[in-house]
């Protein structure tokens, strides 16, 4: 494909792509435009050859910058499938399932989702000075251990905590506990 094809193919998805976000049909954008709808209408499949007035009108309408008009579309998702995130059992007898919620590294800032089986048990790692944690029970009754206190969470709740101290986590009644935790690094390396 030459790059002006590859332009034209750019320019097309990326009208289709803008115009249908902002619920717009042809006929609104062109008009928005000051175009002629069959002109709209040939961009979008890739035809025709547009000035760069026609350009700038189009991108004007739609409120976009050249650039991003005539970009290389980007995927707005990537979809991880399950078993696609890493998920590691730990704690006592491995009675904990961590299952990691962050594909992409994002610095300073972890979220994990944990599975607890009932009566199971699982230290925290200490986290960075300056650490908050925030647990948040989904399911079951989750505990957190953390200097020397229990706290006991109920589906809904949640608990803010130094993340950079002892702590650990545990299920207690008859069914497994789900929770997540989220630590945020504030003012480390910042």
């Amino acid at each position: 494909m030459s790059d002006l094809e590859q332009l034209a193919e750019h320019l097309a998805v990326n009208l289709r792509r803008q115009r249908r976000e902002r619920g717009l049909t042809q006929a609104r954008l062109a008009e928005a435009a000051g175009l002629p709808r069959s002109t709209l209408a040939t961009l979008e499949v890739g035809g025709g050859n547009p000035t760069l007035a026609v350009l700038a009108r189009l991108a004007s309408a739609l409120q976009l910058t050249l650039e991003e008009l005539l970009a290389a579309p980007r995927a707005r998702f990537r979809v991880y499938r399950q078993g696609e995130l890493p998920i590691e059992a730990r704690g006592v007898k491995k009675r904990v399932r961590v299952s990691k919620l962050l594909p992409d590294p994002i610095p300073l800032t972890e979220i994990d989702r944990l599975e607890v089986q009932p009566q199971g048990r699982m230290k925290g790692v200490p986290h960075a000075p300056g650490t908050r944690e925030y647990l948040y029970c989904e399911r079951g009754r989750l505990v957190l251990w953390a200097a020397g206190e229990r706290v006991e969470l109920r589906p809904g709740d949640l608990v803010a905590f130094p993340g950079d101290q002892n702590h650990a986590y545990g299920a207690e009644g008859r069914t497994p506990a789900v929770g997540f935790s989220v630590v945020v690094r504030v003012g480390v390396g910042a």
